[in-house]
């Protein structure tokens, strides 16, 4: 036995020999004797020590065996401490029945049998270290319980805390999660989920056929066969998909799904994961539209500027050289002033600012310009910006601004329906009308009433030009038009298409009053006759239905106005038709997949390829018939 298992048993009585021979007798027993020979002394040991027996002499003449035994009693923590009396005189019954009320739990009569003696303390003292053993094995059963209750709540709420997040998590990246029991076919959706199919969860039933009903036919299919194929092989899988709300909202979804399985390698459950990806969707459909409207104002600005080097005419090389950069630096500054806005629109002020600043010099009263507030659109702008160049190009050459003394007004005014621009010269050298027609007053009168559907009138006076540019006031001029949208297969155009021509009329729809111009000269070069040109699908339906046309060349976007019905009724007709367009050619509607496209800028070699013309030695222009505006 072990110091530790050992108990104590205090021995009490007031003859030392008496206390020796007790002493003598347990000690077989190995516990820990101790001794005391008055009961104040017995009670000190107590206090001290736990006492597993206590043996005590009832008669001591201070505080006999009754009297300690009714104080120890007394105390909470003595309550159950084994008293076993020794008595050397005869006890009655009444004396018996004394002791047992004051908490003996035995009688040993002296003289006292050592076997006797040991047998009753050894009882007592086991069942003290079994009593002990027992409390410490519960204390210590207590202490687990209520370390593992205390890391179970601790868990659970690191659970909670975890599955809040995960919510939080899932409700942030629009995310819904799901788990389907192979066994029982129960399938369980979160809150994320019931949100990104737009059902409530207290009316929604999750089963096969009612999540059918959501998903897209077209990508249904995919889906099934996803996840059949999961719980063939266990690997998982991910996949997009439209989810077809029942309010009518269709929404861009990944899903992603992997299986459990078991002890035995089944697979016993899918679960899953569903993401919301509609924004991003939109985003890159949005980037995908920007860049095909980047591409498409790219070629149209190289249209424009092609038609400007081929249409220029001059006597000398450097005269066309001037006359090109000049052009070319108009368009630049209708970019710099659109490029402010994000091509979202061009403050006119700020357009006339730039064409007229170069020619101020230090003068501020030399060129004085002034009118309203107006925002004009980027194909108003560029057309503008070229007019007002031919213009002041005009003016520095040849009217007011190539003399000292000379001054320009240039005015704007807002009138029912119109923007009305006031050109005035006054100061400069005399003025005659010219008697031919320049290719400065060609530009001017084309981007104004062919691509902007106004009026441009020019008074020759003797003291100096005066020009009135009227400009309706409609989505041309003051409202963004809107991209042309679609699909068609990128294939190659123009090279492995003809188009056959029947008669020799061709009509051109084409808003951007230059690039009409080049395809027009380019035609009459051909050998064709020109029907239009039109900026309008209104005038061209009108020339079609008149029978004046035998093949059409159509712009797709006439500042935001398809030409789909015009095509739709050439091709009711049987006239042929091509496109031509600054877009790509997915961009044109699938229903007119097989017309031959033409791309801006338009090359005289690619066309006349498409209509199958030989070469043509171009008619020869009067010269000055496209010198600049006099």
């Amino acid at each position: 036995m072990t110091e530790h298992d050992k108990v104590n048993i205090l021995l009490v009585d007031d003859q030392p020999a008496k206390l020796m021979s007790y002493e003598v007798i347990l000690r077989e027993l190995g516990e820990n004797l101790l001794k005391a020979t008055s009961g104040k002394e017995a009670l000190e040991h107590l206090l001290k020590n736990e006492i597993a027996v206590l043996l005590v002499d009832v008669c001591m003449p201070d505080l006999d065996g009754f009297q300690l035994a009714a104080m120890i009693r007394e105390h909470p923590r003595f309550e159950k401490t084994a008293i076993i009396f020794i008595s050397a005189i005869h006890l009655s019954d009444v004396d018996r029945m004394r002791g047992y009320e004051m908490g003996a739990v035995d009688y040993v009569p002296v003289p006292v049998i050592a076997e006797v003696l040991r047998a009753k303390v050894k009882v007592f003292a086991e069942l003290y270290r079994k009593t002990r053993q027992l409390e410490r094995l519960n204390a210590e059963l207590e202490e687990r319980v209520a370390s593992r209750t205390t890391e179970l709540a601790t868990s659970t709420a690191r659970l909670l805390q975890s599955e809040q997040r995960r919510t939080l998590a899932l409700a942030a990246g629009n995310m819904g999660s799901w788990d389907w029991d192979r066994a029982t076919g129960d399938c369980v959706w979160d809150e994320g989920q019931y949100r990104i199919f737009g059902v409530d969860p207290a009316t929604f039933a999750v089963n096969p056929e009612s999540i059918r009903s959501l998903i897209h036919p077209e990508d249904w299919e995919h889906l099934r066969v996803a996840a059949s194929q999961v719980l063939v092989d266990g690997q998982p899988f991910q996949s997009e998909f439209r989810v077809q709300r029942p309010n009518g909202d269709v929404r861009w979804c990944i899903g992603s799904a992997a299986a459990s399985v078991n002890g035995s390698n089944e697979i016993v459950r899918l679960s899953g994961v569903t993401i919301d990806i509609t924004e991003r969707k939109e985003a890159e459909e949005r980037q995908a539209l920007l860049a095909r409207e980047v591409d498409h104002r790219a070629k149209n600005a190289l249209a424009l500027v092609q038609s400007i080097v081929r249409l220029t005419r001059a006597k000398t090389v450097e005269a066309y050289t001037t006359a090109v950069e000049g052009r070319i630096k108009a368009l630049s500054r209708a970019h710099t002033v659109l490029s402010h806005s994000r091509w979202q629109g061009a403050d006119l002020a700020g357009l006339v600012e730039e064409e007229l600043a170069p020619y101020r010099t230090n003068e501020p009263d030399k060129v004085i310009a002034y009118g309203p507030h107006v925002l004009l659109q980027p194909a108003a702008a560029q057309t503008l910006a070229l007019a007002l160049h031919e213009l002041v190009t005009n003016a520095a050459k040849y009217g007011a601004l190539s003399s000292i003394s000379g001054r320009v007004m240039l005015t704007w005014e807002l009138r029912p329906g119109n923007l009305v621009f006031q050109w005035g010269e006054t100061g400069g050298p005399t003025v005659q009308k010219p008697a031919v027609t320049g290719f400065g007053t060609r530009i001017i009168t084309a981007s104004i009433e062919r691509q902007l559907c106004g009026k441009a009138l020019f008074d020759w006076r003797p003291d100096g030009l005066r020009c009135e540019l009227t400009v309706p006031r409609n989505e041309k001029t003051e409202q963004q038009p809107e991209p042309v949208a679609g699909s068609r297969r990128e294939k190659d155009t123009g090279a492995d298409l003809k188009l056959v021509v029947p008669g020799n009329r061709i009509m051109i729809v084409e808003d951007e009053a230059l690039v009409a111009m080049i395809v027009g000269d380019s035609l009459v070069e051909l050998g064709y006759s020109v029907v239009g040109p039109f900026s309008r699908a209104t005038d061209a339906i009108a020339a079609v239905r008149a029978e004046e046309v035998d093949a059409a060349i159509l712009d797709i976007n006439l500042g935001g106005e398809l030409i789909y019905p015009v095509a739709h009724l050439l091709a009711d007709r049987g006239v042929p038709f091509m496109f031509i367009t600054g877009y790509g050619t997915e961009s044109i509607d699938p229903r007119f997949g097989d017309v031959p496209v033409l791309q801006k800028p338009v090359e005289r070699p690619m066309l006349q390829r498409i209509l199958g013309r030989p070469n043509i030695i171009p008619i020869e222009l009067q010269p000055g018939a496209r010198a600049a505006v006099r």
